[in-house]
Formats: structure tokens, C-alpha cells, sequence
């Protein structure tokens, strides 16, 4: 192989002001040169992140797109070569490292992340993502460091959720073996990806990194956590969180979609069941937003239209 054997992929939407950190620590990696590429995904912004990149990180490629594809359509634009019928696989980067664009990783994270892949590899598993300690930027009352994600987990309710969340870092243990791997911070196989079918970009934005994981282990592939590999994550600062109405929606609908696709009807129909009691009795006990309830709704009906027209993955 003679191109870089990593490719860093950082999805943006009008994040000109967050872009920096995240960049700098990339390309901080003690890599050699040439070892690792940086690719930024714009999509379409708004607010200076084009001239920024130009002018200030010219070492950087990207890849600009006409439209905001959520950060799904935007890692699967970033990565789409490497799952392309027919692709040369021995011309392509062997791995894929995901970072947030509201994160930054220490600066031998990724190094750390290709080891724990390379080991697992020699050792004849087939692990198909490395997923990071990701730590949150801000401290508890005590200014203790807090776990953001030692990977991801599903719920006894069928929920994906950041296992370690909140928790103090000097009080996790995580084991290695985990569900899914965090998508904000990470590192993934690129023939998993390809086996797995890539990212399906029509969810636009959360639940891919959990509707990959679970393809991948249904291709044979498992997911591990190398909890030596250091993220800082200014959680939802891109999104709004959960007061958001974009990501009520987004999350009830794809969870529903998700759960759908991987664990069947059983799963799916607790899954709702739980989702339109949680929209009724907001609705009749308002304690959120407005905005968001609607948004509870919205990505209900758009679950159930999803169910009418689904094929697969798409």
C-alpha cells in the first residue's frame, strides 16, 4: 500500500468555531508523515468554515457537499470509496478514524486505536472498530474528569446508550468487549465497514454509529474498547442535546428504525409502544417544550411512514 494507511474523517455543519481544536489535535497524531489523512466533510456551510479551511488547514482535504447530509450522509460521502463495488481495497486506507467536530483526540489516540485493531487482527479476532474513552470537556461539582462513552450499549428498553455516561473516570472499569463503538470518537475496519454496508446516510443524524455496529456483528465482526485512547468531547455542542427539537426527532425515529431493522417486530413493537406513552403523556403533562413534543411526534409518524416504504438498510 503506498497511500496513508488511516483516514480521519470530521463531518462539519457550521461549526467554523469548534473546527480548530478538532483539526489541530489530528494533525498532532504521532504519526509519520504520510501515515494518516485528514478529510473534512462541509456540509454546505454557512458560516466561514470553506474560507477557514483554506486558509488555515490547506494540509487538509475536503470534501464539500451541496447540502446538509446529517452527520450519517456525511461520513458515508467521506467513506464512500472504500465501499464502493469493485473498489480496490489494497489501494485504500486499511482503517477509518471518526472524530466529532465538537472533539478533540490526545495526540497518540489514534496510534493507540490502530494498535488495539493490529493486535486483535495478529491475534486472529475479527474486530471490526476500536472505540475511544471519550471524556466530556466539562468536570463534576467536584472537578472530577467525567466519561462521556467507553462505547455504546442497548437498553433492556432497546435503546442505544453511552455506556460509563457521567460516570468518574477514575472510577470506570470497562470491559473490552462492547456492543457498538462511538461515533464521535473511533476507529473502524475498512473491510467491516465494507462487509457491513457502510453508513446508511438516510438517518442523517444519530443511531448510524449503533445501526453500523449492529451490522457488523451480524457480518461476524465484534467491537472492542481501548480505553488507553483519549477523546474530549464538548457534549452536543453541534446538536442542542436533548431540549432540541432536531434531536427528539431524529432519535425517536431512528431509534424505531434501528431496533426494526436489527432485533424484529417484537423489539420494535415494545419500542414504540414505549416512545407514543412517553409523546401522550407529554403531551397531557407538558414538561418539555412544546417543540419537542411535536418533534416526539414527528419522528413517530415518520417511523411508521419509513415502515410502509422500507428496503433493508436504505
Amino acid at each position: 500500500m503506498t497511500g496513508p494507511r488511516v483516514r480521519a474523517v470530521v463531518v462539519t455543519w457550521n461549526g467554523a468555531h469548534l473546527l480548530p481544536e478538532c483539526l489541530d489535535s489530528l494533525l498532532a497524531q504521532d504519526f509519520t508523515p504520510g501515515e494518516m489523512e485528514v478529510l473534512v466533510v462541509d456540509n454546505a456551510s454557512t458560516d466561514g468554515t470553506a474560507a477557514l479551511l483554506a486558509e488555515s488547514y490547506s494540509q487538509v482535504r475536503v470534501l464539500a457537499l451541496p447540502r446538509n447530509a446529517g452527520f450519517a450522509g456525511g461520513v458515508a460521502a467521506g467513506t464512500a470509496d472504500l465501499v464502493a463495488p469493485g473498489a480496490d481495497l489494497s489501494a485504500l486506507p486499511e482503517y477509518v478514524a471518526l472524530l466529532n467536530n465538537d472533539a478533540r483526540f490526545e495526540p497518540d489516540a489514534v496510534r493507540l486505536l490502530v494498535d488495539a485493531a493490529d493486535a486483535a487482527a495478529a491475534a486472529g479476532e475479527r474486530v471490526g472498530a476500536v472505540t475511544a474513552t471519550v471524556l466530556l470537556a466539562e468536570r463534576d461539582r467536584d472537578g472530577r474528569v467525567l466519561v462521556n462513552s467507553t462505547g455504546n450499549v442497548l437498553t433492556a428498553a432497546g435503546a442505544a446508550a453511552d455506556r460509563d455516561y457521567r460516570v468518574p473516570l477514575d472510577d470506570v472499569q470497562p470491559a473490552r468487549d462492547v456492543f457498538g463503538f462511538n461515533g464521535g470518537a473511533s476507529l473502524l475496519r475498512t473491510t467491516a465497514l465494507r462487509e457491513a454496508g457502510g453508513f446508511d446516510a438516510q438517518l442523517f443524524l444519530y443511531y448510524e454509529d449503533t445501526d453500523l455496529s449492529w451490522a457488523m456483528r451480524e457480518h461476524g465482526w465484534s467491537v472492542v474498547h481501548e480505553h488507553a485512547a483519549r477523546a474530549h468531547h464538548r457534549h452536543m455542542a453541534s446538536t442542542g442535546g436533548g431540549t432540541s427539537p432536531t434531536f427528539r426527532y431524529y432519535n425517536t425515529r431512528n431509534s424505531l428504525i434501528v431496533v426494526t431493522r436489527h432485533a424484529g417486530a417484537g423489539a420494535a413493537l415494545k419500542s414504540l409502544a414505549r416512545q407514543t406513552a412517553g409523546a401522550v403523556l407529554r403531551t397531557v403533562r407538558p414538561a418539555e417544550p412544546a417543540a419537542v413534543v411535536r418533534a416526539r411526534w414527528r419522528g413517530l409518524g415518520a417511523y411508521l411512514g419509513w415502515l410502509v416504504t422500507r428496503r433493508g438498510r436504505a
